[in-house]
């Protein structure tokens, strides 16, 4: 079921029957949400004139992202970039996506997403996974720091390696926030009262979706790039990519070992 491989010189676990790689994220601590630091690096962005357009908006909607709280994640597997076309036909072998290039191409769910988390193995990750993941032990705007993200930090296909790679954080994963990646959560606007321990907020209603800058790429100068930030979240509306979680592995005897990829 599992082969323990080194893919890009990091160690990874792939899920044989689809070929999803996950990394292995280690369990810690982290502060969850919008902090003021981010905040204040978001106004010297605005004060020196290098976004497009004004921010109110993204100002009037920070509560959306708060309050900051410390949160304990415990050790996960989770797949390096979203699944792609060819993977979710995988468990959807009639699925289509009109709008993807290539097999190689992010799969996007709508009406299908129940089908194909009623298919998988595996689950989504929680808001707080998610926001881990994305930071892989950074406090900054994204994983590489406190700078506009550009429009090559946007990864939509998965068919260049030697891309991924280069875009891959700390954690080794790729594309956090190109594509809306559906969480666990159901949609709350702020974090009042949410867990300590990373588990997702149940209820009904919407789930929350993290990411977006890539949706909408190429860029029309209405800073889309603020949806690559790790702490950026909304409600789930139309469309998402997903980027399964398993749990770690408790055994060797469930992986092989392949060759470096």
């Amino acid at each position: 079921m599992w082969a323990q491989e080194i893919v890009a010189d990091r160690p990874a676990w792939r899920h044989i029957p689809s070929g999803v790689v996950f990394r292995a994220i280690p369990g810690g601590t982290f502060h969850m949400g919008l902090s003021d630091a981010e905040l204040d690096a978001v106004r010297d962005i605005e004060q020196a004139d290098a976004a497009d357009d004004d921010l109110g908006t993204f100002f009037a909607g920070a509560a959306r992202a708060r309050p900051v709280r410390e949160v304990r994640v415990a050790p996960f597997l989770i797949a390096r970039h979203p699944l792609t076309v060819a993977q979710a036909r995988h468990w959807l072998p009639e699925y289509e996506d009109s709008f993807a290039a290539a097999d190689s191409s992010t799969a996007r769910f709508e009406e299908d997403l129940d089908d194909l988390l009623e298919a998988m193995p595996f689950r989504l990750p929680s808001e707080a996974e998610w926001e881990y993941a994305a930071r892989a032990g950074t406090t900054t705007l994204t994983h590489l720091g406190n700078d506009i993200p550009g429009e090559n930090q946007v990864l939509d296909d998965f068919a260049d390696e030697q891309r991924i790679a280069m875009a891959e954080n700390a954690f080794g994963l790729a594309a956090m926030g190109s594509s809306n990646e559906v969480c666990a959560d159901v949609w709350i606007p702020h974090f009042t009262d949410a867990p300590m321990d990373a588990r997702p907020r149940t209820g009904d209603g919407p789930r929350v979706v993290r990411g977006g800058g890539g949706d909408l790429s190429p860029w029309q100068g209405c800073d889309e790039w603020l949806l690559l930030l790790s702490a950026t979240r909304s409600e789930f509306e139309m469309f998402t990519a997903v980027r399964p979680v398993a749990p770690m592995p408790t055994s060797q005897r469930h992986a092989g070992h392949g060759d470096k990829t």
